[in-house]
């Protein structure tokens, strides 16, 4: 877990110098996030002991806890390893690592070396069983702010006006294990642990507001269907396969979710630019004892945005952890996300239903313009783990996780999710005490009566751990609901049998489907209709195909018309089904308005031998938008005092916002790197081809593109114009800049698409 540290100038000692100092860089430039440590490392190998330095700044915003959920002692670094010696996990200091004890210098090694056997058994055992689903995650440590205006819905302690509660937050994929790409199509985990005064909430959602699956029951079958085929293991992260569309092809309660994920909801542009949803209905109460239903939502104050399709397929191979990085980067650079936390409120009727709609079906959402989200709160994430396993990979979240005010509804999805989440942990874990590790410990008193168990950290203490009892005073008491305890609301059920149906309310497959198509602007459709193109296309067998066409029309013709037609189907005729009723949301949009640049990268191309005026400033103009300014030279070091970031030979443009020419590199400079391929390819410009690449991907990609001086050259002799949308070229870099800005509050240059 990462821990408050108090004085960072004190735990890291042998820090003497500014990070620009470190770096060689003037004093008053930025240095570029991504510094793997928190001290200046020495071209030559250290012999002196010190102290171990310690976290980096961007990650000391964290108290710990003990594992009763007390505030652990003043030290700031209580359970962090510590010393200046390497030891045995027993503490004995060690002379040497490099060599098994052996019966001399070429003879066997010795049974007796305890200090291998340690080693090497310790390592053996490193790693714990992945996530079988959410697998590939990202994490960070923040606050949430309470507006306090929600004591008219619930009782719950952290929503009253002033409360700001500490919060962990893991994002993540669905089907991919963790070594896969951060790139893929797939729904993104959005998971938030509130460290509450009343005990842990787990807010445990996705970056889409709906599931595949109306009933827990069928969990396994979506899983199953959607992860590698189990012959070959074959495709990872992936669902452009067989099984996956076999699957939802005819379990059609599927359809909701799978054109979200066909949208560009399914592939982010960062996490930070992701909504979150809590997906079912919940049931809050007040403190009069009034209840109500609610769906949660996250609101970034970025905005929604996404990926191209073939941004998100190169990003896979050039940076397979794109959003982790941006993510970590985004939170050292200070550009530290938000979301607002918002509720839809619903009258707590015996049907709980809203105009037809069935709260309790987990494949459908509550239209915005229906049923406006209320905001209550503001979520920052200002930290990032210090150890991705021991925070990212350990945490644990559970549905079930509730504070009094807030509990469940008969939602028969989240009724299985209070079993798995549990159940899951036992053995990803290795037991029952997974809620004692730093990450998971809850920030209130905790009195389980819970005893031993693997991984037991907790000091219990009496000899009765049972209730009632009087050898211990009758300790710890059950509480009243004036105690602040939690209440499982009383809820009527109504009179039935035992049966493994579903309401009839549950049937509608496909209304909704067209509510999200309808509320798409063409760019948006287009990109369905190509994902479904690409996906179905991936299927080898053409039954699975056409099954899924056939869908399709059932949604809307023209959408079934495109896809069929892309991979060389019939159009299928499916008159008298669907396709009624022209609803929409245009909340279900990406597109329209504009938002803060925080944390956008701005890539600038210079000319190391034609060094531009003006580039410090530029950069540190960027800094102080809170954006990230990225240098492009053809090889490393600096350009006019600024240190190069990334070179021609290792930068792809959807590492990048948007695109600055400040120099115009020439062909020649791209001759001597034979070892990049890209630097061979015809450069219509007649400057280093690599240029022209990043130009051209930038254009099709609906990205910002500027120039000034040297740069301009390049830009026009590729084919641009100053009136093309998305091109700014003007005299200084700081016109330049003000219109690159504008754009990227847009996201994209749209009117390119329209072209």
């Amino acid at each position: 877990m990462a821990h408050t540290q108090k004085n960072p100038s004190e735990a890291n000692e042998s820090k003497t110098v500014s990070e620009a100092q470190r770096q060689n860089l003037p004093s008053d430039t930025t240095p570029p996030p991504g510094r793997p440590a928190a001290g200046e490392p020495s071209v030559e190998e250290p012999t002196a002991p010190h102290p171990p330095w310690g976290a980096s700044e961007d990650q000391q915003n964290v108290s710990p806890r003990t594992p009763t959920g007390d505030v652990a002692n003043e030290d700031p670094d209580p359970i962090a390893q510590h010393g200046s010696f390497l030891t045995t996990s027993a503490g004995s200091r060690l002379q040497e690592t490099d060599h098994t004890l052996k019966a001399g210098e070429r003879g066997p090694s010795l049974l007796q070396d305890h200090h291998f056997r340690e080693k090497i058994t310790h390592f053996d055992h490193e790693r714990v069983p992945e996530r079988v689903v959410h697998a590939r995650g990202a994490g960070a440590h923040g606050y949430f702010e309470a507006y306090g205006n929600a004591a008219s819905v619930t009782r719950a302690k952290f929503l009253a006006p002033g409360r700001t509660t500490p919060v962990f937050v893991r994002f993540s994929t669905v089907l991919g294990s963790r070594g896969s790409a951060d790139s893929v199509r797939d729904t993104r985990g959005f998971a938030t642990k509130f460290y509450t005064e009343e005990g842990n909430f787990d807010l445990v959602g996705n970056n889409i507001p709906v599931f595949f699956i109306q009933d827990a029951i069928k969990f396994p079958d979506i899983i199953h269907a959607g992860k590698p085929h189990p012959d070959r293991e074959i495709p990872q992260a992936q669902s452009a396969h067989d099984t996956f569309w076999d699957f939802v092809s005819l379990h059609t309660e599927a359809q909701h979710h799978t054109m979200w994920n066909m949208s560009d909801r399914g592939i982010p542009r960062s996490y930070r630019m992701m909504e979150g949803f809590g997906i079912h209905t919940f049931r809050l109460q007040n403190e009069e004892g009034h209840t109500c239903l609610v769906k949660f939502h996250w609101k970034p104050k970025l905005g929604v945005h996404s990926l191209t399709w073939e941004e998100a397929q190169i990003v896979g191979g050039t940076d397979p952890d794109f959003h982790r990085r941006d993510l970590a980067d985004a939170i050292e650079s200070g550009a530290c996300p938000e979301w607002e936390l918002g509720i839809q409120v619903f009258e707590d009727t015996p049907e709980q239903t809203y105009e037809g709609i069935d709260l309790l079906d987990p494949t459908k959402i509550v239209p915005e313009e229906k049923v406006p989200v209320q905001l209550i709160g503001r979520m920052v994430l200002n930290a990032n783990p210090r150890n991705y396993f021991e925070e990212t990979e350990q945490v644990a979240f559970h549905p079930g996780h509730l504070p009094p005010g807030i509990d469940v509804t008969d939602d028969p999805l989240l009724q299985g999710r209070l079993f798995s989440y549990i159940d899951t942990q036992l053995t990803r874990l290795g037991g029952p005490n997974f809620n004692q590790l730093p990450i998971n410990r809850p920030h209130a008193p905790v009195n389980d009566m819970f005893r031993d168990g693997y991984g037991q950290q907790a000091g219990h203490t009496g000899v009765a751990p049972y209730t009632p009892n009087s050898l211990d005073g009758n300790n710890p008491l059950t509480a009243n609901e004036s105690d602040a305890a939690f209440t499982d609301l009383p809820v009527t059920v109504a009179e039935s049998v035992k049966t493994r149906a579903a309401p009839a309310s549950f049937d509608d497959h496909f209304s909704q489907v067209r509510l999200f198509w309808n509320s798409l602007t063409d760019v948006e459709k287009d990109h369905v209709v190509g994902a479904y193109s690409f996906e179905l296309g991936k299927c080898y067998e053409p039954a699975v195909r056409e099954r899924q066409v056939v869908n399709l029309a059932r949604v809307d013709e023209s959408l079934a018309q495109q896809v069929a037609e892309s991979l060389g189907l019939p159009v299928p005729d499916v008159r008298g089904s669907e396709q009624t009723g022209d609803d929409r949301s245009p909340a279900l949009s990406q597109l329209g308005g504009t938002w803060p640049v925080d944390g956008r990268i701005v890539g600038i191309i210079v000319d190391p031998a034609n060094p531009p005026a003006g580039l410090a400033e530029l950069h540190e103009s960027i800094v102080g938008s809170s954006m990230v300014p990225n240098i492009i030279s053809i090889h490393g070091g600096e350009v006019s005092g600024v240190p190069v970031t990334k070179t021609l030979a290792t930068v792809r443009s959807v590492e990048l916002d948007a695109l600055v020419l400040a120099g115009s590199p020439s062909r020649q400079s791209a001759e001597p790197s034979g070892q990049d391929a890209k630097s061979g390819a015809r450069a219509g410009s007649g400057f280093d081809p690599r240029v022209d690449l990043l130009l051209d991907e930038a254009w099709r990609h609906g990205k910002a593109i500027g120039a000034w001086g040297g740069g301009t050259d390049a830009i026009y002799r590729a084919g641009y114009a100053n009136d093309d949308p998305g091109i700014f070229i003007d005299d200084g870099p700081e016109q330049v800049l003000a219109g690159v800005t504008e754009a990227l509050s847009r996201h994209r240059v749209w009117d390119r698409f329209d072209l």
